[in-house]
């Protein structure tokens, strides 16, 4: 029995998305085919280390903000969460 690989959950699409970047704009900063950042938006293709580090230095977060091995709390929903432990 072989395993499947993990899946890897991302933000690619709504850092895109908020900043008015295109799948264009982000894959030729990245030295990438644009279907790549399509593929990987939709779960299709995880990226290596190496294309993930750059994800998130292109948007300026830490990688654990753009990818992680658990769907991400919507962020309104995150936001709203830290603002009721901090009191706000």
């Amino acid at each position: 029995m072989s395993e499947s690989p993990e899946k890897v959950y991302n933000r690619i699409a709504t850092l895109r998305a908020d900043r008015g970047v295109t799948r264009r704009e982000l894959a030729d900063a990245l030295g990438v085919h644009y279907q790549t950042i399509g593929y990987l938006e939709r779960g299709e293709y995880s990226p290596s280390l190496h294309l993930a580090l750059r994800i998130a230095e292109f948007f300026e977060v830490p990688v654990e903000f753009v990818f992680a091995t658990r769907p991400f709390t919507p962020l309104g929903r995150a936001a709203e969460a830290a603002e009721a432990i901090d009191g706000g």
